[in-house]
């Protein structure tokens, strides 16, 4: 039987560390969050990462701007936020309403506090192995990997997923291990033959049940990103946890897996952020 690789615990340790680390700052780190809209999901993601903020001794100060808020507004205050020498991570939650543009808002962000690695110039930075900030998510799986003693150095890495969020900067940084890395798709042809090759699988679909036990190699580390529901409208990821589990080496539930990182690796960064600002002072 695999072992479960315990993200809830494991995220514990690193806002502690973060917490203990950000002591040493003449000031408390802060986050600004922008939610925009009544989207009840979203609502549980930002009192989620305020009471990470908390936990962390962080600052967090959140906008939430009405559903009808226009382009004007919310880059407006971006770039007022982008100012303020309190704030030293920008958070906008996703997604917006329809009628706003996500990525010019992105994009306004500024750099030096894009704490989610979603602007073009730490994408950039990410690609060429000098990252300012991590993708919170690719971040989170890669602490799992280190944490647990799992090497990447050499081993065949296969991610389902090529989205911008999680399946990109997850094959770069595998490859940045020196992971030999194989990024599939919806148009992959014969997926279930490369899945098999596969020393780690990282799936990030979002479909539940997609990775079966036909699909997994024997002793395999099996990461499982995806946050769906099934049809009874419980928590699971994309992997068949209880067909899957017997045949891995190591595996990660949903929920408890790399969820509670995710939000652990943002408060990573928004203590490199700040530490980056008091530093040019």
């Amino acid at each position: 039987m695999a072992t479960r690789i315990d993200g809830k615990a494991l995220a514990a340790k690193v806002k502690a560390q973060t917490a203990e680390a950000a002591k040493s700052l003449y000031r408390r780190p802060g986050l600004a969050v922008i939610l925009v809209g009544n989207d009840p999901a979203s609502r549980v993601y930002v009192t989620g990462k305020e009471k990470d903020c908390a936990e962390c001794g962080f600052l967090s100060f959140e906008h939430a701007l009405p559903e009808d808020t226009t382009q004007e507004t919310l880059l407006d205050l971006i770039q007022e936020l982008n100012r303020d020498p309190q704030v030293d991570g920008i958070l906008c939650q996703l997604p917006l309403p329809g009628h706003l543009d996500e990525e010019a808002v992105l994009n306004a962000i500024a750099r030096d506090k894009d704490v989610d690695c979603f602007h073009p110039y730490n994408v950039g930075r990410l690609m060429i192995g000098d990252p300012v900030f991590l993708p919170c998510t690719p971040a989170g799986v890669m602490e799992m990997l280190r944490e647990y003693g799992i090497p990447v150095r050499g081993r065949r890495c296969v991610v389902l997923g090529r989205s911008n969020i999680v399946g990109k900067p997850m094959a770069m940084l595998l490859l940045q291990q020196d992971g030999t890395v194989t990024v599939c798709h919806s148009k992959t042809p014969g997926l279930a033959a490369i899945t098999r090759e596969a020393d780690i699988l990282v799936s990030a679909v979002g479909r539940v049940g997609l990775v079966t036990p036909g699909m997994v190699k024997e002793g395999a580390v099996v990461i499982d990103v995806a946050m769906n529901r099934n049809s009874e409208g419980r928590l699971c990821g994309d992997v068949d946890f209880a067909a899957v589990e017997p045949k891995a080496s190591y595996i990660t539930p949903v929920p408890g897996g790399v969820g509670p990182m995710t939000r652990a690796m943002l408060m990573r960064n928004i203590l490199t952020a700040a530490r980056n600002h008091q530093a040019e002072k």
